[in-house]
C-alpha cells in the first residue's frame, strides 16, 4: 500500500544531500520540521521549515540534550493511521501525523576514534533523541518512512516522483530494516567503548557486518554461501577489492585469495604466492614479478593447477601470458597493466581482482574462532 508523504521531520548530523532532499520534498508540498543545526542549514538555503519547538510549544533545553523527546513528536510518528483510537487521540490533542523521519546520529564512532578524546566528549556524542525517533518511525513502517542513510535520498525521491509523492510499503519495510540495523550498530559501538578494559576483552561480543555478495556456492557445490564485510574494513583488505573480470567467486576462492594476499604482503620485493585449498603451493620473490611467478609455479606445478595467484605488485603482460598457459581460478594484485588485463580477459573463467595501491596498516583485528556452541 502506498503512503503519501505530507509531513517530514529532519534532524541530521551527516548533512550530505540534505539540501537537495529538502528541496525535492518542498516540490511535493511536504511540510518540514527540524531542529538545531539542521534547521539553520535549511533556513540558510531558503527552504521553508518550522522548528520542532514551534510544534511542541517547548524550547530546546540542556544545551540540546532535550529537543524532540516530546509526545507531539513521537505520537505523530507512532500513530497507526489504520487505528481509529490512534487517529482520535491525535485529533483530540491537535497532533499532526509525521509521514517521514530523516535522522542520522551524532558521530560517536568517529569521536572516540580520535586520539586523546575524553570521556566527557564521548558521552556528549551519545545520541538519545535520534535513536528514539528512528526506532519509532521504523516500528510504524506500515504508515511512516524512515531515512538514515544519505545515499538513500535519491532513490527515495525517484519513488516519490513515480508515485505522485507516495512511498510503497515494500520500500518502507526495507528502510525500517536498515534503520534498526543502524541503531543496533550505533549501540554496539557505545557498548564496546564503555566496556573496554586493559586487555580489550568485553563481557559480550556483538558482530555487525554488511552483505557484500552472494557467492557462487559454498565449500561444496551443493551448499550456499555469502560474503559479509565489516563496515570499518580498511582499504587494502580483501573485502575492499574490485573484481575486474571473471565469473562469480566461490567460498573456496575467497579463503584462498585471502590467504594468498596476506602472505604476499609479508614480502618487500616482487612476490607471487600460489594457494590451493588454503595451502601454499608456491611462494617466491625476485627482482621482477615475472621471475617471481616462474619460481612460485615451479615449486609444485601439479598442486598449482586450479589454485589462486596473489602478486604484491602490478601484473604485467608477461605474467598474464604465463598465467593463461595453465588453469588458475583467480588472481589478486594491487593493479594490472592495461595489456595484462586484456590478456587475462581472453580467459572467460579466471577472476581478476584489484586491491588498489593504498593499504592501511592498522592494528590487527582480534580473530574469532567458532567451536561447537561458542
Amino acid at each position: 500500500m502506498l503512503a503519501k508523504i505530507k509531513k517530514a521531520l529532519i534532524s541530521v548530523s551527516d548533512k550530505r544531500g540534505l539540501i537537495e532532499l529538502a528541496r525535492e520534498l518542498t516540490r511535493f508540498h511536504v511540510e518540514i520540521i527540524s531542529t538545531g543545526g539542521t534547521y539553520r542549514a535549511l533556513r540558510e538555503a531558503d527552504i521553508e521549515v518550522r522548528q520542532v519547538s514551534e510544534v511542541t510549544g517547548f524550547p530546546e533545553m540542556m544545551e540540546g540534550r532535550v529537543k524532540t523527546l516530546h509526545p507531539k513528536i513521537h505520537a505523530g510518528s507512532l500513530a497507526d493511521r489504520r487505528n481509529p483510537r490512534h487517529t482520535e487521540d491525535l485529533k483530540r490533542e491537535g497532533i499532526a501525523p509525521i509521514d517521514l523521519v530523516v535522522v542520522n546520529l551524532y558521530p560517536f564512532a568517529q569521536t572516540v576514534a580520535r586520539e586523546g578524546v575524553t570521556l566527557e566528549e564521548a558521552i556528549e556524542n551519545i545520541d538519545i533523541g535520534g535513536p528514539t525517533m528512528i526506532r519509532a518511525a521504523a516500528k510504524n513502517f506500515l504508515c511512516v518512512a524512515v531515512l538514515v542513510d544519505p545515499d538513500r535520498y535519491p532513490p527515495f525521491i525517484q519513488e516519490m516522483k513515480a508515485n505522485e509523492g507516495a512511498i510503497s510499503e515494500e520500500t518502507r519495510r526495507q528502510l525500517a530494516q536498515e534503520a534498526f540495523a543502524y541503531t543496533a550498530r550505533y549501540d554496539q559501538k557505545i557498548y564496546t567503548y564503555l566496556s573496554a578494559d586493559e586487555d580489550g576483552f568485553s563481557d559480550q561480543i556483538f558482530l555487525s557486518y554488511d552483505k557484500l555478495l552472494d557467492l557462487r556456492y559454498g565449500e561444496n557445490p551443493h551448499q550456499k554461501a555469502s560474503c559479509y564485510r565489516d563496515p570499518d574494513a580498511a582499504e587494502g583488505t580483501l573485502v575492499r577489492a574490485e573484481k575486474l573480470h571473471g565469473k562469480p567467486l566461490s567460498f573456496n576462492n575467497i579463503l584462498d585469495l585471502d590467504a594468498a594476499w596476506k602472505l604476499a604482503q609479508e614480502f618487500s620485493l616482487p612476490t607471487v604466492v600460489i594457494v590451493k585449498h588454503n595451502n601454499p603451493c608456491g611462494v617466491a620473490e625476485a627482482t621482477t614479478v615475472a621471475d617471481a611467478y616462474q619460481k612460485a609455479y615451479a615449486c609444485d606445478p601439479l598442486a598449482a593447477f586450479g589454485g589462486v595467484v596473489a602478486c604484491n605488485t602490478l601484473v604485467d603482460l608477461k605474467v598474464a601470458k604465463m598465467i593463461n598457459k595453465t588453469f588458475i581460478e583467480a588472481i589478486i594484485a594491487p593493479g594490472y597493466r592495461s595489456e595484462a588485463l586484456r590478456e587475462l580477459r581472453k580467459k572467460e573463467q579466471i577472476r581478476a581482482l584489484e586491491m588498489g595501491s593504498k593499504r592501511e596498516r592498522g592494528p590487527r583485528p582480534r580473530e574469532l574462532k567458532f567451536v561447537d556452541g561458542g
